[in-house]
């Protein structure tokens, strides 16, 4: 009897100690996000949304089996069965993909320019890639300015042509006169580093008097060039810093008034969202030297209308009073919200390799060395007064003498914790890529431009149009990932000379160095990138480059549920076929905004 007591106290002993384990592994369990929840009572949180598929998180490059989401953020991330029990009958909606393609985080575009490609439409006249000089003065402009002269418009703005169609034929300002002599008019390149005037412009720019006399020769713009004819006079060319003086002496606050831009932001959402984007950087925010676009977002957020995020940089040029500038860059944070970041100072560090103005080192084979904007006290000290005002920097750079000006300026003025940020990024010195990672300088890289048509590479070389060694060497990629660096993609958009604007178009390039409509080979094929690298640095690096990194950019418990329904699994399909993929379905804050049925 004794024994038989004794044995049964062991055993209830032995019962209790196995339920505590099972009670702890229970509690240990219930603290996961990627387990099945410990409980399926009424307690229990359900989902407003559940999906099942392939799911890249964009998180240490896992992929899991589901989510769920509960008032648009992200409750569960894990396994099928773990999401199950946040379904409720009824009430919670379940998509399941699987099979379908790939479910990812919503894209991010660092760097492009929809505000100013959807005013054109709206205020300007836009010229195609293929156009040449003779459709530009018989059609486009006289079209143009039949347009401007109905509207009662004060100035005239085009964008679009092509340098290496117009090159041989370039377009002067006295035949634009012939067309047009009264009302001012500049018409900028597919790139925005170029723009052609008439002479009403640069007399109103204080370029030249209308009898011919010159007021402003080449070089008296720090960063432009002002191009001058055989008779001594400006020819209406103008590159880099010299246009953009010259455009700011345009109608600009009726080009771009507020109610054009709030009427050009759902279409640039609509855009957005059927690429694939859910984070965009504009890269010029103010372009039409005024902060409506920034007005006309703050109201549209506070209305409850934007769905995607907005990051806004504003332009500082080379001619403007810079004290003045500063301080105007840094009240435009006065234009925040919970969806628009106006947190950005942008700069042109120089122009293009391939036009010659980029700064580099070697010099180009005729000697000269570029058109750099800025001193490097300049930048240093920009830098220092952006970042002591909450305003991070983005600054353009192509050439690598310009690269190495702007990373000094970024260690030596800036804060490391501002994330400052290279833009575009032609060519690198080896040396720079350590410096960047110890200060957590940001790239935001231009692949767009990693592959070139048959025979432009020799083209190149045989012309001396870059610097030696340079013609297959341009745009870095690998080299950012390799050396600890956060590297982000951009389309530019418009200034893409063809290349695609959604993100897959550009994750193939980035893949593959190739563009499926070139006829061409890889640039620089050591520099490409994985199929994961490439998607990391569209989705969680572009929040890290907008700050937003603990609220987006992933598919992890607590953030916003953005993410995208892509018709490829891009992960696992044919290289050159990535290109194909598609959102079938966007999703901001855990509501489908776009859908392709």
């Amino acid at each position: 009897m004794k024994q038989t007591v004794h044995m049964s106290v062991r055993k209830m002993l032995s019962c209790i100690v196995v339920l505590s384990v099972i009670i702890g592994m229970g509690m240990l369990a219930s603290c996961s996000s990627n387990d099945k929840p410990s409980n399926g009572g009424s307690t229990f949180e359900k989902a407003d949304l559940v999906v099942y598929g392939k799911i890249f998180t964009s998180d240490d490059n896992k992929v899991v089996e589901a989510f769920a989401v509960k008032d648009g953020k992200y409750i569960y991330v894990g396994d099928r069965t773990g999401a199950e029990a946040y379904v409720e009958a009824g009430r919670t909606e379940v998509v399941d993909y699987t099979g379908k393609g790939l479910v990812m985080p919503g894209c991010g575009n660092g760097h492009a320019h929809y505000s100013m490609a959807h005013a054109i439409k709206s205020v300007g006249a836009s010229v195609g890639l293929d156009d040449n000089p003779s459709k530009f003065l018989t059609e486009i402009v006289p079209a143009a300015v039949k347009e401007a002269r109905d509207a009662g418009a004060k100035s005239l703005f085009g964008f679009g042509w092509n340098l290496h169609v117009f090159e041989s034929n370039m377009p002067t300002r006295q035949q634009l006169d012939a067309i047009c002599s009264d009302i001012p008019m500049y018409f900028s390149d597919n790139e925005g580093h170029k723009g052609l005037a008439n002479t009403a412009l640069l007399v109103k720019a204080g370029i030249m008097k209308a009898d011919g006399t010159v007021l402003k020769k080449d070089g008296d713009i720090l960063g432009g060039e002002i191009v001058m004819g055989a008779d001594g006079t400006p020819t209406g060319y103008l590159k880099e810093q010299a246009g953009t003086y010259t455009r700011s002496f345009l109608d600009n606050e009726n080009l771009f008034s507020l109610d054009i831009a709030s009427d050009i932001l759902p279409k640039i959402e609509q855009q957005l969202l059927s690429e694939g984007y859910t984070m965009y950087v504009d890269g010029w925010g103010s372009y039409f030297f005024n902060t409506n676009f920034y007005q006309a977002a703050q109201q549209l957020d506070n209305a409850g209308g934007m769905h995607f995020v907005l990051g806004l940089s504003y332009e500082i040029e080379s001619w403007m009073n810079i004290d003045e500038a500063l301080a105007k860059a840094a009240d435009a944070q006065k234009f925040a919200s919970t969806r628009v970041k106006p947190n950005w100072i942008k700069l042109f560090m120089d122009g293009t390799v391939e036009t010659g103005t980029g700064f580099v080192d070697p010099l180009y084979p005729d000697g000269h060395q570029g058109l750099p904007n800025w001193s490097e006290e300049q930048l240093t000290e920009m830098t220092r007064v952006a970042n002591a005002n909450g305003v991070a920097m983005h600054i353009h750079a192509m050439g690598n003498k310009g690269v190495t000006r702007i990373i000094n300026a970024f260690i030596n003025g800036g804060k490391d914790e501002m994330r400052n940020t290279l833009v575009h990024v032609r060519n690198i010195d080896e040396a720079d890529y350590k410096r960047m990672a110890d200060h957590n300088i940001y790239v935001t890289s231009g692949v767009l431009w990693h592959f070139a048509e048959d025979g432009l590479v020799e083209h190149m070389r045989e012309h001396g149009i870059v610097p030696a060694g340079q013609e297959d060497k341009s745009y870095p990629m690998k080299s950012y990932f390799d050396n600890g660096i956060i590297v982000t993609t951009h389309s530019d958009y418009p200034a893409t000379s063809g290349s695609p604007d959604d993100p897959f178009g550009i994750m193939e390039i980035a893949v593959t160095g190739m563009f499926t409509e070139v006829n061409g080979k890889p640039y620089w094929t050591e520099e490409l990138v994985t199929r994961e690298q490439a998607i990391t640095a569209m989705t969680i690096n572009i929040a890290k480059q907008m700050f937003i990194e603990d609220e987006r950019g992933s598919v992890s418990v607590g953030k916003y549920a953005d993410f995208l329904l892509v018709t490829k699994d891009v992960l696992s399909c044919p290289a050159n076929e990535i290109h194909e993929a598609k959102p079938a379905a966007t999703y901001f804050e855990g509501k489908k905004v776009f859908s392709m049925e």
